[in-house]
C-alpha cells in the first residue's frame, strides 16, 4: 500500500514524466530511475520521430537535392527505430536493473544524437 501511495505522491508532484535532463542525471546515478528514464525517453524520440516523418515536410537544406530529401526521412527511420530500441532495453533493463545498468547507461547516452538531431529539425519546424 505505502508504494501505491508513494506512487501517487510522485505524479501529483509531476516528477514522474523521466523527460527532462534533470531526470536523466538522476538516473546516471540511481539505478532504479534508469528504466523510466530509458523507456519515456525512447518513447519521446520515436513519437517525435514519427510526428515529424508524417506531418513536417523537409526543409531548408534537405530539399536542395533528392538525396539530401531521402536522408532527411532516412535518418527520422532511423530515430524512429532507435527510439523503440531505446524503450524496449528501458524493460530489459528495469528486470535486473542493478546488474543490467552498464548497457542502460550505455544506450542512455548514445540517445542524446537522436535527440539532437531532432532538436535541430524540429527547432526549425517551429521557427520556420
Amino acid at each position: 500500500m505505502d508504494a501505491a501511495i508513494a506512487l501517487d505522491t510522485e505524479l501529483c508532484n509531476g516528477s514522474a514524466g523521466g523527460g527532462t535532463v534533470a531526470d536523466m542525471v538522476d538516473a546516471s546515478q540511481d539505478s532504479t530511475k534508469l528504466p523510466r528514464v530509458m523507456v519515456s525517453g525512447g518513447v519521446g524520440e520515436a513519437a517525435a520521430a514519427l510526428y515529424l516523418a508524417l506531418f513536417r515536410t523537409p526543409a531548408g537544406l534537405f530539399v536542395r537535392t533528392n538525396s539530401l530529401f531521402y536522408a532527411y526521412y532516412g535518418v527520422l527511420v532511423a530515430v524512429l527505430l532507435f527510439g523503440l530500441v531505446e524503450a524496449w532495453a528501458g524493460l530489459w533493463v528495469s528486470h535486473d536493473p542493478l546488474r543490467r545498468r552498464a548497457v542502460g547507461m550505455t544506450v542512455l547516452c548514445v540517445s542524446v544524437l537522436p535527440l539532437l538531431f531532432l532538436a535541430g529539425v524540429g527547432g526549425h519546424e517551429i521557427l520556420s
